[in-house]
Parts: structure tokens; C-alpha cells; sequence
């Protein structure tokens, strides 16, 4: 695969499930850095396009040097932005979710402006960056969630897989959807359990930015997920011993 964004997103199939959420924007994105756009050009026309409330995408050289990244978002308002695909799945989120990635800026330039920017981020400052690049939503039925909280593998995926059509699990770490472009067995979202309610689109970015506080936060309430193992989402996980890989479905009490 090419290391440029052009060839990245040319390789990219926007058919996986996990890009479902995303794709109107990925789309439009795909065809403007075909046509030689650079990252911050293509999102910061898509964000014009958008409702009120996203924030302007600029060249990462925008950044004063020593500056914090999050004080710098909450400062001006702007997103500084790399020509990579790391960098473009972030502002796809910002897209869809604008009011969650809001409130985690908030949040973290509040943990910088109190503690400054050190060697530890702090329990806070922590589940917010683990959430921002690796979390997802999951909202599923009760018996789907014991099973996931027990790291019953099989009866999460295999006994409950009929449950699986009632279940709606949308990724919202954009070093994760970065990863998904090459989807391997092992990859695992850190999981918070969504409202049902508000499941659909348009009521998934308030309920989550409602959500976030540097109290719950710092609890870390995420559940690991091998996002392969999710029926439908991989043609491999057909096979019930697809699930017999222990380095991935890990059983609860080991690392």
C-alpha cells in the first residue's frame, strides 16, 4: 500500500461495516485528495458543507511550536492537520460527531491548563486520548453486554449471535479506523455501552458529548472488543473456531 494519502484511500474499501457511519463524508474526501487536494484542503471543504458547529482544518504547520495540540483546538477553534490518513479519520469523526469531539477538547485542554503538559497525563487525560484514537459505541442487548463483561466469547458471539441484529457498534477512535483500512484478527475497540435510545445517528453525538466527564472518565468504563469477532463484520467468524484463538479472545483474568 502507498504510504501517501492518495494511494491509502484508494486501497480503502468503504464497504467494511466499520466505515458504514462515516461514509458519505469518506466518499467526498476519497474523490478530493484523488484529485490532489491535500488532508486539511478536502476536510475543510467537507466541514463547509456540514452543519454549524465544525471546527476549520489547517495545515499542521499552524501549530506554534511548544503549544499544546488541545489548547491550540480550544484556543482558536481550528484543527491543525497532517497530509496522512491518521489525520483524516480524525476529522471524519470531527464530522460526524462534532458535539463528543468538543466536549473530549474541552476536557483535555481543562486536565493541560490545571496540570501542564508532563511525563504523565493523569487518569483523566489518559481515558480521554485511549478513547479519542481506540474507543467505540456499543449499544446491544443485556445478554450481549454479561457475556462481553465476562469475556464469554462464545456465548457473546456463537449462543447470542441472533442478538448480534439488535446490536449497533459504531467506532469512533480514528487510530482504530486508521487500522481497520488493514483489518487484522486482533484488533480490539475499548468499548462504552451506549444508550439504546440513542443508538440512531442523529442521537448518538449529543448522548455521547452529554456523557463524557472527567469523573466517569477517569473510572475508564470501556470493555475490550475483538471487532472481527462481530457477526457480519468479518466472513471468518462463520466458523465458530474462529473464536479458539486465545492471543485474541482472551479469557477474563488474563492479559
Amino acid at each position: 500500500m502507498s504510504s501517501s494519502p492518495p494511494g491509502q484511500l484508494a486501497a480503502l474499501d468503504p464497504r467494511q461495516p466499520w466505515f458504514a457511519p462515516y461514509a458519505p463524508w469518506l466518499a467526498l474526501g476519497q474523490q478530493a485528495i484523488a484529485q490532489g487536494s491535500d488532508v486539511a484542503a478536502a476536510l475543510s471543504d467537507l466541514a463547509r458543507q456540514a452543519p454549524a458547529g465544525i471546527p476549520a482544518f489547517v495545515a499542521a504547520s499552524a501549530l506554534p511550536a511548544g503549544q499544546a495540540y488541545e489548547a491550540f483546538v480550544a484556543r482558536t477553534g481550528c484543527v491543525p492537520t497532517r497530509d496522512n490518513l491518521h489525520d483524516f479519520f480524525n476529522g471524519l469523526v470531527w464530522l460526524r460527531f462534532p458535539r463528543a469531539k468538543r466536549r473530549i477538547n474541552e476536557l483535555q485542554s481543562a486536565q493541560i491548563a490545571r496540570d501542564g503538559v508532563g511525563p504523565r497525563r493523569g487518569a483523566v487525560r489518559d481515558a480521554l486520548t485511549l478513547f479519542d484514537e481506540n474507543g467505540a459505541l456499543l449499544a446491544a442487548p443485556p445478554a450481549l453486554w454479561q457475556a462481553l463483561r465476562a469475556r464469554d466469547w462464545r456465548r457473546l458471539f456463537v449462543d447470542g449471535r441472533p442478538l448480534w441484529t439488535q446490536a449497533r457498534l459504531v467506532v469512533f477512535g480514528h487510530a482504530l479506523l486508521e487500522k481497520l483500512v488493514s483489518p487484522r484478527k486482533d484488533l480490539t475497540a475499548h468499548v462504552w455501552r451506549a444508550n439504546a435510545a440513542s443508538a440512531p445517528p442523529a442521537g448518538l453525538d449529543g448522548w455521547l458529548a452529554d456523557e463524557l466527564g472527567a469523573g466517569r472518565l477517569a473510572e475508564k468504563p470501556f470493555t475490550p472488543l475483538p471487532l472481527l469477532g462481530i457477526p457480519g463484520w468479518w466472513p471468518g467468524n462463520q466458523d465458530v473456531s474462529f473464536y479458539d484463538d486465545a492471543l485474541v479472545f482472551r479469557p477474563a483474568g488474563r492479559r
